[in-house]
């Protein structure tokens, strides 16, 4: 049985702490450190988009070894990208300061940074607050490690899921960022969880992969891609339960827990977009296969035109036809049928049936406001 969590609760061995070491003028919280105190390992995914920032660029190289990693720093405030080989040396030495701090070599370190793009990193401010930070860790640290990462957000995305396999409790907990900047590819964000699970790396990956396509692939505010978008699961086997992998029965319960982690990490992300006043699903049924569903949904969501009508509580659904249309899916008009739940509610659902075949996909996003364009004008 799944007993969901709408915190977020460490798993065994992990511990974390976050500060404010002044990236932030505001001297918010902006600097945060996940650790692991036995080696784990990592599974990520990173943004599509062609310009990738400095500490993306640093984490493959790492990736690349194929060794265990223990910590996870990151920055919010400056998403040390275009930035040139200055930014590379900024985001490579900022995960060595870490390694001599806490004791463990540099490329055990995976970096990330979120906030504005193209403003060096304020090394001296990081190098200054590192000891602060590892002395500050701790088993409760997850709360401020959750607000450290945040930008635009207006609350922490948190969810924590345990299972049992046999006697053994599993732990998966998860934090994310993000409200604007959303797109699918990846979604716009940083996401971060962590597991005390004991599973091979493939089996880590094959569930990674498998549950971001269903969820933060499925998500969009705006249809604009960030450059620093990244997932980071960690998992240390602390729990000491027998061994998952892809061809045995306790990786469905894995992938099961790590799906809905996932998931409701997405869903709070659109409930927090800039300016939103709506929390609209989509879902398009009768499609020849789930990518041709999904492909259909997210044209829907990022229409402007939709997302508009959708906060005026407009009945257009005009909008619908035009956008199914211009996904380029040959679809006859009369094999359109469309409902929608009252659009006076904040929760909006749309269903779309396109009659190609048995196949489904459910899409997240908010209506778009005069608030939305407010935040992101005033934004530097």
């Amino acid at each position: 049985m799944m007993r969901i969590y709408k915190k977020a609760i460490l798993p065994l061995d992990f511990q974390a702490n976050g500060i404010a070491s002044g990236i932030k003028k505001s001297g918010k919280l902006d600097l945060a450190l996940l650790y692991s105190g036995i080696p784990a390992k990592a599974a990520c995914q990173f943004t599509s988009n062609k310009i990738q920032a400095a500490p993306i660029r640093i984490n493959k190289k790492y990736l690349k070894e194929k060794r265990d990693y223990q910590a996870i720093i990151v920055n919010s405030g400056n998403a040390n990208c275009f930035t040139g080989n200055r930014g590379l040396r900024d985001a490579e030495e900022t995960t060595q300061i870490l390694s001599k701090a806490v004791g463990i070599k540099k490329n055990s370190v995976l970096v990330a940074s979120t906030g504005i793009i193209g403003k060096r990193l304020p090394l001296l401010k990081i190098r200054n607050s590192i000891p602060k930070l590892v002395m500050g860790l701790s088993r409760y640290g997850i709360d401020k490690a959750k607000t450290a990462i945040l930008t635009t957000d207006t609350f922490a995305k948190e969810i924590t899921v345990k299972f049992n396999i046999g006697s053994q409790i599993i732990t998966v907990c998860g934090i994310a960022k993000g409200a604007g900047m959303i797109a699918p590819n990846m979604a716009t964000m940083l996401c971060f969880i962590l597991t005390d699970a004991r599973i091979t790396q493939r089996a880590l990956s094959k569930a990674l992969g498998s549950c971001v396509n269903n969820s933060f692939n499925c998500i969009t505010v705006d249809g604009c891609q960030s450059t620093n978008d990244t997932i980071i699961s960690l998992a240390n086997g602390a729990s000491r339960n027998n061994l998952i992998d892809t061809d045995n029965k306790h990786f469905n319960l894995f992938l099961k827990a790590l799906n809905i982690v996932c998931l409701e990490l997405a869903k709070l992300i659109i409930k927090d977009a800039e300016g939103a006043t709506k929390f609209i699903q989509i879902r398009v049924e009768k499609a020849k296969n789930f990518t041709q569903a999904r492909h259909v949904a997210l044209n829907i969501a990022n229409s402007n035109l939709f997302k508009t009508a959708m906060y005026g509580e407009n009945p257009n659904f005009g909008r619908i036809i035009a956008a199914i249309g211009a996904s380029r899916v040959d679809v006859g008009e009369k094999d359109i049928k469309m409902k929608a739940s009252p659009l006076n509610k904040k929760e909006i659902k749309v269903a779309v049936s396109i009659k190609q075949g048995d196949a489904c996909a459910t899409v997240y996003t908010s209506d778009l406001t005069p608030e939305y364009i407010k935040i992101n004008a005033e934004y530097n």
